[in-house]
């Protein structure tokens, strides 16, 4: 009888998680689609003004600054590093596209 109950309560606490999980799955979504309007923006600005897609000195310091934010929250900072690095080659791939579309070429 014990652990029918063990397991009910188990199971109750795993589908709290759950609704927290996918609740923060909901805001990253949110969130990622916030940072793209920003990021589509700036790739406009790039290519009306002839700016280069990409911006390594830009990158670098992201990278800096977002591994000691996952260290303070104690994120592994590689993880935090390969998920900036995914995220800012699409934006990277957007900007290219932005630029290709006003008749800007990748080095101009």
């Amino acid at each position: 009888m014990n652990e029918e109950k063990d397991m009910a309560d188990a199971l109750a606490i795993l589908a709290d998680y759950r609704v927290s999980i996918d609740n923060i799955d909901a805001a990253l979504i949110h969130m990622l689609a916030e940072r793209f309007r920003c990021t589509k923006a700036v790739g406009v600005l790039k290519a009306t003004h002839g700016l280069p897609p990409a911006d390594p000195m830009r990158e670098q310091q992201q990278i800096a600054r977002l591994r000691q934010l996952a260290k303070d929250a104690h994120l592994d900072p590689d993880f935090a590093e390969k998920f900036l690095n995914f995220v800012v080659r699409e934006v990277i791939r957007h900007h290219e596209h932005i630029a290709a579309s006003n008749g800007v070429t990748k080095t101009g």
